[in-house]
């Protein structure tokens, strides 16, 4: 019933905006948050044990619980805004600026394409859209939301815009589609932020607990030979947004392969996490991000599952 009402809202928001001016659609929008907001219980619920765990020792409970407001209000902003621009696409160029876009095309320039590493931060969404409409060839590579329906609703919209989509399952079909998207010199978003529960999982350190995350990035980015550059899109204070897109990462070199995969996966939850602290409120704490428990840490055999070693050369299987 709520997957139903969720996706009949947004439908039904998005016929609203694009027959509305944006002026109007700007004064209504803080009265659908403070709707939408008295529905979000469970998740503000969810949202407040996560920053707990980050910052239960470093925050009050009053920090906590602004951060938390602050996180549902920017997080619906975002949503309404997409809802519009999902309309009026020629209308993004004025609401999103750049900082550092020349780490990308120097990364870009070096033919091997690029592994864009992002997390849940920000109307991410947008950004990825933005940068497709931009005429940058863009790939994400994401999982099927829930409903099917309003995954056939957003996959229109992605398409609509120029932003390819390479859904994580089949896990075989998504390798492949990504190395041949890399080795085409194309970009792929990936989020990095979320609990990988799947086999082929690291426990790494995020906000100083053990938090399962996904080796992909790192094994694909060395089997293409593809430069990672993390970015990020924030709202700045006069509500437009600014992506920013930080230095290429240096792979850390380790002898061991499977040994220099658990190694860069840290690093690169180390610059999300970085990122975090910066903009709490920026970062969608809803996620259950510690959902999954870590065993004795064990870093051996990370890339198996997904098909990597050293040379570069083993089957998806």
């Amino acid at each position: 019933m709520r997957r139903d009402a969720a996706r009949y809202a947004m439908k039904a928001a998005y016929w609203l905006f694009n027959h509305l001016p944006y002026g109007l659609v700007k004064r209504l929008t803080p009265f659908l948050i403070w709707v939408g907001l008295s529905f979000t219980g469970h998740l503000q619920k969810t949202a407040r044990e996560s920053l707990r765990l980050a910052f239960g020792h470093e925050k009050s409970e009053q920090e906590i619980d602004k951060i938390c407001k602050d996180c549902f209000t920017n997080f619906s902003y975002g949503l309404f805004e997409m809802l519009y621009l999902s309309g009026h696409f020629e209308m993004m160029k004025d609401f999103i600026s750049f900082e550092g876009k020349e780490n990308l095309d120097a990364a870009l320039a070096k033919g091997k394409g690029v592994m864009a590493v992002t997390a849940h931060f920000g109307s991410f969404p947008m950004m990825m859209m933005h940068m497709a409409r931009l005429g940058y060839p863009v790939h994400v590579l994401m999982r099927k939301t829930r409903d099917p329906k309003i995954d056939a609703f957003l996959l229109q919209k992605r398409n609509e815009t120029g932003l390819k989509t390479i859904y994580a399952l089949p896990r075989k079909a998504a390798v492949m589609d990504t190395l041949k998207a890399l080795r085409n010199n194309e970009i792929v978003f990936i989020l990095m932020d979320q609990n990988f529960g799947s086999d082929g999982k690291v426990f790494v350190d995020f906000f100083g607990q053990k938090a399962a995350t996904a080796p992909g990035p790192i094994v694909l980015a060395q089997r293409a030979g593809a430069p990672i550059v993390p970015l990020f899109i924030r709202r700045e204070k006069d509500k437009k947004h600014k992506i920013e897109f930080l230095p290429e990462m240096e792979l850390e070199k380790r002898a061991d392969y499977d040994e220099m995969v658990f190694a860069n996966v840290a690093k690169i939850t180390t610059i999300i996490e970085n990122m975090i602290r910066k903009y709490p409120h920026e970062w969608g704490w809803m996620h259950r991000r510690w959902k999954t428990r870590a065993p004795s840490q064990d870093t051996t055999k990370v890339g198996q599952e997904i098909g990597g070693n050293p040379d570069g050369n083993r089957q998806e299987n």
